[in-house]
């Protein structure tokens, strides 16, 4: 049964897919990030001083843009894909291990020459 699971693992499919996911949850991270951290605030800043705010909290809390934060979630994103891109190479080193593993040794060159003998021989 771990044999079954090791193999049903490191099949190319189930790889694809799970880089897929997590690539796809980062980059979802980063594009929040960005519409949160930078785009919004970017919008607001304008109406809210258009509409003569009193409040400095106002002012500070919706128009602030945080470019720390979406250069933070960008960081996250690189390290993740780098840690991502070493799983992925290290089993593909695996599975190349175990095709050639797998795969017989090709017969020596005399036992070759045999068989051609013989299949012309049975001509």
């Amino acid at each position: 049964m771990l044999k079954e699971f090791k193999a049903f693992v490191i099949r190319g499919n189930v790889i694809d897919l799970a880089v897929g996911v997590i690539i796809g949850a980062s980059f979802n991270s980063i594009v929040s990030s960005l519409i949160e951290n930078v785009i919004t605030p970017l919008m607001l800043k304008p109406a809210l001083e258009a509409a003569n705010l009193t409040r400095l909290e106002d002012l500070t809390v919706f128009g602030t843009v945080k470019y720390g934060s979406f250069l933070s979630a960008v960081l996250n994103f690189i390290i993740i894909a780098f840690v991502l891109f070493l799983i992925v190479k290290a089993a593909n080193t695996a599975t190349k291990k175990q095709e050639a593993v797998a795969a017989p040794a090709p017969p020596p060159e005399d036992v070759v020459l045999l068989r051609e003998i013989r299949d012309l021989l049975r001509k």
